[in-house]
């Protein structure tokens, strides 16, 4: 007889052991060895590899029948038929993580394996942050914790936000959200921290109001620019995948918090299971719907500009 699963106990439960077996590599030259391209694209670091081995192993003895999907071993099913798959990045933020940061996070969510499931099938979604072990764990049933403290910022000129550059052409990026740049970088603050997962689990905390990514709206927007992250990309458009969001989004929309697209349309019919630039999706996560409309009419003006800039030849691969 197949073993019961509680997916809420199993995502909090590989989190921790997760993080127990990176936390002695923070920080760690070692870890910084390529290795090879993980099925997301990403260059996969030794450190990347010791955490995946590490899941494969833990998952086949814990929970021998559970499906898992992770940014470098892919779909990975079991024998029969599995009622669960999790969606794992055993460290998001590997950069930070690499420089013993305290921005590298390990992001579980669950979700039935029936069908093809969507970004808003996921049910549980739990996030342990490696340095500190502060733990974030939301269900779509009513568990939620820590308690959320969203900013209740609406001002521009104050937000304290973040974005990421990782693969991203920075003039593109600057040329797209620039303004918000501009606007926010003396009355507020921003910052790249090197992995969404925390970036966004910053606006549930009330230490940012806002987490802007626009790459994948940029490369399907405005002509020219997918060649352009891929040669950066070394030939792979690293823009983030579900695995990158999905155990972050339920967090935040737990919390009470808006996640979107860069169009600000919802994301819960995106694919949950998948790499690779079709599977890719932008995101903004804002504490209130004031400010993230304001955000989502700047990103607007913003790939208007870009375009504009690529019709004078600007920008070329």
């Amino acid at each position: 007889m197949a073993r019961s699963v509680d997916p809420v106990a199993l995502a909090r439960e590989l989190a921790l052991a997760l993080r127990e077996r990176v936390l002695p590599e923070l920080g760690s030259h070692a870890g910084r060895e390529h290795t090879r391209a993980g099925a997301g694209g990403d260059v996969t670091f030794a450190i990347d590899e010791i955490a995946e081995s590490f899941l494969e192993e833990h998952l086949a003895r814990e929970a021998p029948g559970v499906a898992f999907y992770s940014e470098d071993r892919g779909l990975v099913v079991p024998a029969g038929e599995p009622e669960w798959v999790l969606i794992v990045d055993p460290i998001d933020g590997t950069r930070p993580a690499m420089a013993g940061l305290e921005s590298a996070c390990v992001s579980v969510a669950a979700a039935r394996l029936d069908g093809e499931p969507t970004m808003g099938d996921v049910e549980v979604g739990c996030v342990v942050e490696i340095k500190s072990g502060a733990l974030f764990l939301a269900s779509r049933d009513g568990h939620l914790e820590p308690e959320p403290l969203l900013s209740r910022n609406t001002d521009l000129s104050r937000m304290f936000w973040t974005y990421g550059l990782r693969g991203r052409p920075v003039r593109v990026i600057a040329e797209v959200v620039g303004d918000i740049i501009d606007a926010s970088s003396v009355g507020g603050g921003t910052f790249d921290l090197g992995s969404a997962t925390f970036d966004i689990t910053r606006v549930v905390t009330g230490q940012m109001d806002a987490y802007i990514e626009p790459g994948p709206r940029v490369v399907a927007d405005v002509p020219g620019m997918r060649a352009l992250f891929e040669r950066l990309g070394n030939g792979t458009v690293l823009n983030n995948s579900p695995y990158d969001l999905a155990a972050a989004k339920l967090i935040c929309e737990r919390a009470g918090a808006v996640i979107t697209d860069a169009y600000g349309r919802p994301l819960d019919d995106r694919p949950l299971l998948g790499s690779g630039v079709e599977f890719q999706m932008s995101c903004v996560a804002v504490a209130n719907a004031e400010l993230h409309a304001q955000v989502i009419r700047e990103i607007d003006a913003g790939i208007e500009r870009l375009a504009r800039a690529v019709e004078r030849g600007e920008y070329a691969a």
